[in-house]
C-alpha cells in the first residue's frame, strides 16, 4: 500500500518519529491553509482553514505497511488523543473519488494519504479563526521564550505556505523570513 503524508508545518522540519520514507516533496495539492491554531508552544500554527486561498503543501511516503499503522504514527507525532476522532484526515483511493486530493493523489498512484486534520483553535476555542490583527496582537504580546518559539515557527515554516497572515505577521512583528 502507498500511503502520503502532507505537511505544511512543523511536521516538515520535526518529523519525530513519523516513519518518512523520503524527502519532502514540494508539489502537493493545493489547500487553504493559514497561521490559525494556537499551539501547544504557544506558537500560531498552520491549519486548513475553509476560507482561506490555497496553497501548495508538501507531501512524503511513509514507510508503514497499513493505513492503520500510518494514522497511528501521525497521531503520536501530532499529539492527538486516541479519542479525538477529527484530527487526522484520510483520503483513499477506493472511497474518495472526486476533490482536490483526490486530483493530485490519482496521477501519483497512491492509495491512501493522510493528514493532521486539527481545526483552527484560538482563544482555547476548537474552530474559531482569528483575524490577521487578532492574529498579529496575540503574537505581538507573547515575551521571551514564547515569543521566540512562535517567530521561529513561522521562520521555519516552507516558504511556499505564503499566506495572508503570515505576509501580515513578518511585516508588522518584522519577523523576516
Amino acid at each position: 500500500m502507498v500511503i502520503a503524508c502532507l505537511g505544511w508545518g512543523s511536521l516538515i522540519w520535526k518529523p519525530d518519529a513519523l516513519p518518512l520514507a523520503g524527502e519532502w516533496f514540494l508539489d502537493g495539492p493545493e489547500l487553504p491553509i493559514e497561521f490559525a491554531r494556537v499551539g501547544d508552544g504557544g506558537e500560531l500554527a498552520t491549519a486548513i482553514c475553509a476560507n482561506a486561498p490555497p496553497c501548495k503543501v508538501l507531501w512524503a511516503l511513509l514507510d508503514v505497511e497499513t493505513l492503520e499503522e500510518a494514522c497511528e504514527a501521525l497521531r503520536f507525532r501530532e499529539q492527538i488523543p486516541e479519542d479525538r476522532n477529527d484530527g487526522i484526515g484520510i483520503f483513499t483511493a477506493s472511497s474518495s473519488p472526486v476533490g482536490v486530493i483526490a486530483e493530485w493523489a490519482f496521477p501519483r498512484q497512491l492509495d491512501a494519504v493522510i493528514w493532521t486534520a486539527l481545526p483552527p483553535r484560538f482563544e482555547g476555542i476548537e474552530g474559531l479563526i482569528p483575524t490577521v490583527d487578532d492574529a498579529v496582537s496575540y503574537l505581538a504580546g507573547l515575551s521571551g521564550d514564547a515569543q521566540e518559539h512562535a517567530r521561529e515557527y513561522v521562520k521555519q515554516v516552507p516558504a511556499q505556505i505564503d499566506t495572508p497572515y503570515r505576509s501580515e505577521i513578518t511585516s508588522r512583528l518584522g519577523w523576516n523570513q
